[in-house]
């Protein structure tokens, strides 16, 4: 994996201590599996991953992932959302059109198969 800018050493270093402590954290969950409650192993585990996360989020290629996922928010908020009434709409015009192909489809292999009939001798 490539980074881009900081220290690319101290970056590397960063995302292998991320990536060794959700291993851990891994393996913990499943060492502990029988004396352990599960409620337990699970807040373990996502304590491990928020740890990795912390860690990743120090790296350059976790600032650069977290500007993208602020953009994407940003962009989100930018969406205009279809009204209930667009959305009826829209959803009864594709099912009108599933059916629709799904008559010429039927209608189609109808053909055909009356056709093989024919040309086979089997019926007509």
């Amino acid at each position: 994996m490539r980074f881009t800018g900081g220290n690319a050493m101290g970056d590397k270093i960063k995302f292998l201590l991320a990536v060794l402590i959700i291993v851990a954290a891994l393996g913990a969950f499943y060492y502990y599996g029988e004396d352990t409650s599960l409620l337990l192993r699970v807040l373990g585990l996502l304590a491990g991953i928020g740890v990795a996360t912390a860690v990743f989020l120090q790296t350059a290629a976790g600032q650069q992932t977290w500007a993208f996922i602020g953009e994407a928010r940003t962009e989100v908020r930018k969406v205009v959302w279809p009204t209930r009434k667009e959305t009826v709409q829209t959803t009864l015009v594709v099912m009108g059109m599933v059916v629709v192909t799904a008559l010429i489809l039927w209608i189609f292999d109808s053909i055909l198969t009356w056709l093989v009939k024919v040309l086979t001798g089997q019926g007509g």
